[in-house]
């Protein structure tokens, strides 16, 4: 009789155990389920989460990529980024968006990287099924909104909305674009040069110049050049995008005309502005270019002495603020949230450094005037209140 193998005496001896130890050998069995359960998640939790996102959706036929309203360059490039990453994996994507691109530093992304935007007004002109939201978490600014459930969300900012298969919210992070850079970095795609097709580099992912040079602008954008509100993971997202930038066309971005209006306004927040202490409020009056606000608040914000500003102005009956801080003690979002918290039709919010809001005029239909809002002496004076504190 031939010699039994190792392995044919383990089996012997495994058979023999379970025969003499039933319930010990059941309980060994529920044990050995319950650790490779626990392995298995754990791979899948250490899973990239750039992975994760491309492989979610391989699996669509087609999506929308939404923006929020009014979209600036942060936005612009993480949708743009998304599309790419879309691209890549055969999958048709589109970018939409509600309200209007009016900032020129927001046309002048969308000429130099020759985006293809689509503007909607209704939920049912979305192109997708299958919804992808890029630096906002809830749809909103277009008719039927409340009625979308994205499948992904990729945001920076603070909320409550959720991808109903994936989402991904670093409220850390300084930009969504840092976030959609990191996914290619996720699926080592390589960074093109400007000077190099595609074809040229290795991999099986990459990562065109046109793409980096949006991405790396996104952040740039939203962090003021990487000096306001960047945490490490944007400053690693710049450096691997670094070697795919055109050089060029981020200048060309940087740097487009000024709008005669921006400037107007910007010199009225000058001259009119309410200093206490080292806080100021600027009360700009009426501006055809919304967009003009934020960009007197970046410019007043740099004023020797100041450390926190608010800039108001209307539109059409809305009025418009704008805020920002390089003050520890004043987070500004919270600040223009609590100064419109008891006005009516009043909202804002926003981060640490930057922030905004609006309230809306009660418009009466038999009546063709618009009553103010608000009385504009008291709001500034909330304002100042909220800044320091005192609310």
């Amino acid at each position: 009789m031939a010699q039994a193998t190792a392995g044919e005496e383990w089996i012997a001896d495994a058979e023999l155990f379970v025969r003499e130890n039933p319930e010990l050998a059941v309980a060994t069995a529920i044990a050995l389920v319950v650790v490779l359960g626990s392995v298995y998640a754990f791979v899948r939790l250490r899973r990239a989460r750039g992975v994760t996102f491309r492989r979610l959706i391989a699996d669509a036929e087609e999506i929308a990529v939404l923006m929020h309203p009014n979209p600036d360059p942060d936005a612009m490039a993480a949708a743009v980024g998304v599309v790419e990453l879309a691209d890549q994996v055969d999958v048709d994507a589109t970018i939409q968006y509600p309200g209007q691109i009016r900032h020129q530093e927001n046309r002048a992304f969308r000429t130099v990287l020759d985006l293809e935007l689509d503007r909607i007004d209704h939920v049912t002109d979305l192109a997708a099924e299958s919804i992808v939201l890029v630096d906002h978490n809830e749809a909103r600014g277009f008719s039927g909104a409340d009625g979308v459930l994205p499948l992904a969300v990729i945001d920076h900012h603070p909320g409550d909305g959720a991808g109903e298969e994936f989402t991904d919210v670093r409220t850390d992070y300084g930009a969504t674009a840092s976030i959609v850079a990191e996914y290619f970095e996720d699926n080592d795609a390589t960074p093109v040069p400007p000077d190099r097709h595609a074809s040229e580099t290795d991999g099986s992912y990459t990562l065109p110049t046109s793409a980096a040079t949006g991405l790396l602008y996104g952040i740039l954008a939203d962090t003021n050049h990487l000096t306001v509100g960047a945490s490490e993971a944007d400053f690693a997202a710049a450096s691997y995008l670094y070697p795919g930038v055109d050089q060029d066309r981020l200048d060309r971005i940087a740097n487009p005309a000024v709008d005669a209006e921006v400037l107007e306004v910007k010199a009225r927040a000058i001259a009119g502005r309410q200093v206490e202490g080292s806080f100021a409020v600027a009360d700009v009056g009426s501006v055809n270019n919304v967009d003009a606000i934020p960009q007197a608040a970046d410019e007043l914000i740099q004023l020797e002495g100041v450390t926190a500003v608010v800039i108001v102005g209307e539109r059409d009956g809305t009025i418009h603020l704008s805020g920002r801080s390089r003050d520890d003690r004043v987070h500004m979002g919270k600040a223009i949230e609590e100064a419109l918290a008891d006005v009516p039709n009043g909202d804002g919010g926003g981060h640490a450094r930057m922030g905004g809001g609006r309230i809306t005029p009660d418009i009466d239909p038999t009546d063709d005037s618009i009553e103010e809002a608000v009385d504009r002496d008291d709001l500034s004076d909330g304002l100042f209140r909220a800044m320091a504190g005192d609310v």
